[in-house]
C-alpha cells in the first residue's frame, strides 16, 4: 500500500490492506525496514519509524497494529520495547490503545487534517497546509499582516543593495544584523558581541539546529507543561525522551505529579527548554527569583538551557524582563528569538545568542543545510530592530486590547470555562469544566471555529481538558469566534447532560 495513491480522506485504504493475516504482518515488517539501525534506545527507534509511517499516511487511521507480544516476537525484541513504543505514540495522539480491542492508528481529529497527497498534518498548522473556507482559525497564533514599518525597512534594504560587495553566502548571518542583535541584548543589560549571534530562518530553525548539535537519540529533554508544540515536534524528531518539569512558582498550578527541575536535573538530562516570558500557550511571565534559580541550576548541573524569547517583547506592561542569561556568568544558557510575533510571521528572521564557540559550530551545521539566509530580509530586520520601541508600542497596544476583549467575551458567554489572564503574548490557556477538548473541537468545527486541543502542548499528551485561544482577530471577528465557541459548547455539553426528568417520575 502507498499513501501517495490516496487522493482524500474519504478514499483511505482499509486496514486489511496493510495488516491482517500473516501477509499483513510481512507488509508491516517490510515497511519498518532497518528501523533498529540508528542510535538510541530501541523503543524510540521503533516509535520513530512507526510515527513516520503514520504521519506519511502509509498506516491509515483505524489501522490495527499487531499485539505487543506478536510484534516483539517478529522483530526479535523484548515485549517491553514494543509496549514503550506504543505508549509513546499514544501520548502523542498517534495511536489508541484499549483493553480488548488492541492498538490502532488514531482517527483524524479534523476532516481537513490530511492534505491532498494524504500526508497527515499537525492540527495546529492546518490553516497553512489546507485552509478551510468559512472557519475562524484559532489554531495558530501569528500576525496576519505586516506593519507599515516593514515595507519601509525593505525599501531601505533594497536601496543599499548597490553597495553590497560579497557573495551573499553568510551561514552565521549578515554582519550588520548580527551586530544589531548583539546591540539589542547589550541595551537589555546583557553583554553580547556579534560573534555570539547566529542568524536563522526563524526561531524554529534555531531549535532544529540546536537539537541537531546538542541531542542524540535517547537523550532526555526537560520542558514545561504546557509548552510550545513546535519545540516538542523538534525534540521528538530527534528521537529524544521529552519529560515535563515544574520550574518553581512559575508552574505552581501545573496539575499532576510533575517533578521539580532541581530533582529532575539529578537524572542528567541533555537539555532544558523553557518559554519564561509571555509564554506560549499560557501568556505567563516568570518572576525574577525563578529566573535566577533557573540560571543557577543550569550552571550547577552543567546542562544547556534554551530560553525561548520569541514573545518576550510582547509584555503588556511595556517592559521586557531580562533574559535568563543575564543571571549567570556561565555558558549554559542559550537564548533564541525572532521577529515573527513582533513584526510579521512572513518575516523569517530569527537568531541564537550563545557562546561564540557554539555559534561557530551551529554556523558550520547550518552551512550544510542552506549556506545561510536571504540577505535582503536580514538587512531589513536590522532596520526594524532600530525601530523596536515604536513597533513594540503599537503591537502591544493591539494585543492588550484583543486580550481584554477575549477575556470579557469568554466571561460573558462561557462563564463555566476557566482561565488566567495573560501578562503578555498572544494567547491564553483555557480549561473546560467537563469532557475533553479533542471531542469538543469536532463540535466547534461544525460551528465554524477551529481550536487547538491542549494535548498538543503537553510532552505526555495530557491537558485534554484545555485549549489555547489567541486574541489576534479584529474585534468583530473575535466576538463572532467566541459566539461560535459558546454555541458549540451548548451543543457539546447539552449532549453530555442526562435527559431532564419530571419531578414526579421516580
Amino acid at each position: 500500500m502507498n499513501g501517495a495513491n490516496v487522493s482524500n480522506a474519504t478514499a483511505e485504504p482499509t486496514a486489511t490492506a496493510v495488516l491482517g493475516a500473516t501477509a499483513g504482518m510481512d507488509d508491516l515488517v517490510d515497511m519498518l525496514g532497518r528501523w533498529a539501525s540508528g542510535r538510541g534506545p530501541l523503543y524510540l527507534l521503533l516509535a520513530g519509524r512507526l510515527r513516520a509511517l503514520i504521519d506519511d499516511g502509509v498506516l491509515a487511521p483505524g489501522t490495527p497494529l499487531p499485539a505487543d507480544r506478536t510484534l516483539a516476537r517478529r522483530l526479535a525484541v523484548g515485549r517491553g520495547t514494543v509496549v514503550a513504543a506504543y505508549d509513546l505514540l499514544q501520548q502523542e495522539g498517534r495511536v489508541t490503545r484499549r483493553q480488548g480491542s488492541g492498538t490502532r492508528v488514531a482517527p483524524l481529529e479534523l476532516p481537513a487534517s490530511r492534505t491532498a497527497d494524504s500526508v497527515r498534518a499537525n492540527p495546529l498548522l492546518l490553516h497553512i497546509l489546507h485552509p478551510p473556507d468559512g472557519v475562524s482559525l484559532l489554531t495558530c497564533a501569528a500576525p496576519d499582516r505586516p506593519p507599515a514599518a516593514m515595507a519601509e525597512a525593505y525599501e531601505e534594504a533594497i536601496g543599499r543593495l548597490a553597495r553590497v560587495r560579497d557573495l551573499g553566502y553568510q551561514p552565521a548571518g549578515n554582519p550588520e544584523l548580527r551586530e544589531a542583535v548583539a546591540a539589542y541584548y547589550r541595551d537589555r543589560g546583557l553583554p553580547t558581541t556579534a560573534d555570539e549571534i547566529l542568524v536563522t530562518t526563524g526561531a524554529q530553525q534555531a531549535l532544529t539546529l540546536l537539537a541537531g548539535l546538542l541531542l542524540s537519540p535517547g537523550d532526555t529533554v526537560l520542558t514545561q507543561s504546557p509548552t510550545y508544540p513546535g519545540a516538542l515536534e523538534v525534540f521528538r524528531h530527534a528521537a529524544t525522551v521529552v519529560r515535563p518539569v515544574a520550574l518553581g512558582a512559575f508552574d505552581a498550578s501545573v496539575p499532576g505529579a510533575v517533578p521539580d527541575l532541581a530533582s529532575a536535573l539529578r537524572e542528567r538530562p541533555s537539555l532544558v527548554y523553557t518559554v519564561p516570558t509571555a509564554g506560549n500557550p499560557t501568556g505567563a511571565t516568570m518572576a525574577t527569583g525563578d529566573r535566577r534559580r533557573l540560571a543557577r541550576l543550569a550552571g550547577e548541573h552543567d546542562v544547556p538551557l534554551i530560553d525561548d524569547e520569541v514573545c518576550a517583547e510582547l509584555c503588556f506592561s511595556g517592559e521586557t524582563p531580562p533574559p535568563v542569561a543575564s543571571y549567570t556568568r556561565g555558558e549554559q544558557v542559550i537564548t533564541i528569538a525572532s521577529l515573527s510575533k513582533l513584526v510579521w510571521s512572513g518575516l523569517r528572521v530569527g537568531w541564537v545568542r550563545a557562546p561564540a564557540p557554539l555559534v561557530s559550530r551551529l554556523a558550520r551545521l547550518r552551512a550544510v543545510h542552506d549556506l545561510g539566509g536571504e540577505v535582503v530580509s536580514q538587512i531589513a530586520a536590522a532596520a526594524l530592530l532600530r525601530r523596536l520601541p515604536e513597533i513594540r508600542s503599537e503591537r502591544v497596544r493591539e494585543l492588550r486590547a484583543g486580550h481584554d476583549l477575549l477575556c470579557a467575551e469568554l466571561a460573558a458567554r462561557l462563564p463555566s470555562w476557566s482561565f488566567e489572564r495573560a501578562s503578555g503574548g498572544q494567547t491564553i490557556w483555557v480549561r473546560i469544566p467537563r469532557g475533553d477538548v479533542d471531542s469538543y473541537a469536532q463540535v466547534a468545527l461544525r460551528h465554524g471555529v477551529a481550536v487547538p486541543p491542549g494535548r498538543s502542548f503537553d510532552p505526555l499528551g495530557g491537558h485534554a481538558d484545555h485549549m489555547r485561544l489567541h486574541f489576534l482577530f479584529p474585534p468583530d471577528e473575535l466576538a463572532r469566534a467566541v459566539a461560535g465557541l459558546a454555541a458549540a459548547w451548548d451543543a457539546y455539553d447539552g449532549s453530555r447532560r442526562p435527559a431532564h426528568r419530571h419531578p414526579l417520575v421516580v
